[in-house]
């Protein structure tokens, strides 16, 4: 209630307009933008039901384990970059220090036992769920590795693996952010390539709708 603003009337819209410019038939989301992924779906819906076949009609992309992460430091809301506490949420361009850190720092239970629980675990549930992700591992593989292990174990090994997989990444990152002029040229090809897209899309529309003729 304190937070009512004009963002929660023209962002989904303006998500759905990325979207559906673009002709996008999967959309890769976390679950809670799967609201967003189905107004788009309503909006194509309505307009080719009474315009014509016009948009394709998207599909949320969501993966069944990781579609939201957990904050660090409160298990019970997403974790976020714009979260206050620099500890609960995972940057990809955080070194490997600080990752490490913010695991080490991550709140748990006073259980001492590694269980997906979310529920009543929700704190070692998330570090599963992002062990999971990371490693592949399912959740009774993971509670079998850390049976008789401590919380401190546990986290120390979910942040070597996010470390691990971020490396390769970071390590691309900073290649790239080296070569300046590849990136404006690509950005440039990027952004030419979106527009006849684009354009192409919202031209057919206007013609549907009457505002272009021919």
């Amino acid at each position: 209630p304190e937070n009512i603003n004009g963002g929660l009337l023209t962002y989904p819209v303006l998500m759905a307009a990325d979207i559906l410019a673009y002709n996008a038939a999967a959309v890769p989301v976390g679950i809670d933008q799967k609201q967003h992924v189905e107004l788009a779906r309503n909006i194509a819906q309505r307009f080719n039901s009474v315009y014509g076949e016009t948009f394709v009609m998207p599909e949320a992309v969501i993966p069944k384990v990781g579609a939201k992460i957990m904050s660090l430091q409160d298990p019970t809301k997403k974790m976020s970059k714009s979260d206050e506490n620099v500890n609960a949420t995972i940057l990809l361009s955080d070194d490997k220090d600080t990752i490490m850190r913010k695991f080490k720092r991550a709140v748990t239970d006073s259980d001492g036992f590694v269980k997906y629980d979310v529920e009543n675990k929700p704190g070692v549930s998330n570090l599963m769920g992002i062990y999971n992700v990371f490693t592949g591992k399912s959740f009774e593989e993971i509670e079998k590795e850390f049976e008789g292990k401590g919380y401190g174990d546990f986290k120390v090994k979910v942040a070597e693996a996010v470390i691990e997989e971020l490396r390769p990444v970071q390590e691309e990152y900073k290649r790239l952010m080296a070569d300046k002029q590849y990136l404006l040229d690509t950005a440039n090809a990027g952004a030419e390539k979106a527009a006849r897209i684009a354009n192409r899309t919202l031209t057919k529309a206007k013609k549907k709708v009457g505002l272009l003729l021919g």
